[in-house]
């Protein structure tokens, strides 16, 4: 298993580096956006609990699990590892947090907040353990989080349910399409990071998404609850679908692609989950690159430095400044492609 940790850090060690210095930028991003990158990393900071999870503070409750990770991708997706970047010590600390939470029987990660949709904040959890996993470059640490990601790998396989998905707890049998892609996203990171996924359980989730596809290539919330689909939830198929390998040679693909195309507007939230949709579509697009992608994040990044508070948050959706800065975050800083599973 040393081996196998040591090879993961050499892969891994190849993405982790710092953010771009003295005015050297990827394609798209300006000065402007990396100054307000770095506003939104800060208040990120400023608002780690001292615990070392993130709690929202919008009507939605806190879920500190969910918001630990996705405060933590948005950390990754700027450089920032368990042991390089300046927000080094709090990548640590949000996945001691983590760590701690992970029940050792069970595999899920989760706090009693969390209880009625647990899965929910497992899945992001699990996605920001395992994009970590490879760049901790301490042994003992690393031998640490394999355990919790196998165990979170293995609740997320028995938790699937009979149809192929997932819903907001663990044993419901049952499924739904944003728990879902939470889900497949996780066991991709897993599976990227070393992670043993068994194949079969990918291939059932992959295979529920294109079953709730509707005829004008819209992706339904669930397989049985029929009516038009929706397009975040279509977005964020996209995504995974993408980070699957599937693309846009697939005809559910290109359809499901062409849907969001007419449907989602990047200044205008049509969707009643603006920063949740394009959390999804702007992976998607980058992964899709070309004029799509350039024209979209030119758009999205002018439209995000609008909204960005003047301590350096965002508030999204509705749902709080947490949810918001990190998904923010890691949309403008999809171009550095830090994290693994943004990668092209």
């Amino acid at each position: 298993m040393k081996r196998l940790l040591a090879v993961t850090t050499l892969l891994f060690a190849v993405t982790a580096t710092l953010p771009a210095q003295d005015g050297v930028y990827p394609p798209g991003v300006t000065k402007e956006i990396q100054e307000s990158i770095e506003r939104g990393l800060e208040w990120l900071s400023r608002n780690q609990s001292n615990d070392g999870c993130w709690r929202n503070s919008g009507g939605y409750g806190s879920y500190p699990s969910a918001m630990t990770g996705l405060a933590g991708m948005a950390l990754v997706a700027g450089g920032h590892t368990p042991t390089r970047g300046r927000y080094y010590e709090n990548v640590r600390r949000a996945v001691a947090f983590l760590r701690k939470h992970a029940d050792s029987n069970t595999g899920v990660i989760s706090v009693p907040a969390e209880d009625g949709r647990s899965m929910y904040g497992h899945g992001f959890a699990t996605l920001f353990l395992a994009s970590v996993f490879g760049m901790e470059e301490e042994v003992r640490e690393q031998e640490k989080l394999k355990r919790v990601l196998d165990k979170a790998v293995g609740l997320i396989t028995a938790a699937q349910s009979s149809a192929g998905g997932w819903i907001y707890t663990p044993d419901s049998n049952s499924d739904e399409g944003s728990v879902t892609v939470t889900q497949i996203q996780a066991l991709r990171a897993c599976r990227m990071s070393g992670i043993v996924v068994d194949k079969k359980t990918v291939d059932r989730a992959v295979d529920y998404i294109k079953k709730c596809q509707n005829a004008d290539g819209s992706i339904r919330y669930s397989l049985n609850s029929g009516g038009d689909g929706r397009p975040a939830i279509t977005a964020a198929g996209v995504a995974v679908l993408y980070n699957a390998g599937m693309y846009d040679d697939q005809p559910f693909v290109d359809k499901a692609v062409q849907y969001c195309k007419k449907q989602i507007q990047i200044t205008v939230d049509n969707t009643g989950h603006h920063f949740y949709t394009h959390l999804y579509w702007g992976q998607a697009l980058y992964q899709r690159g070309g004029q799509d992608w350039s024209d979209y994040f030119a758009k999205k990044a002018a439209w995000l430095l609008r909204q960005q508070k003047k301590d350096g948050s965002w508030d999204g959706d509705g749902v709080g400044s947490v949810y918001g800065t990190a998904i923010a975050l890691t949309i403008l800083q999809l171009p550095y492609a830090y994290a693994p599973i943004y990668q092209r």
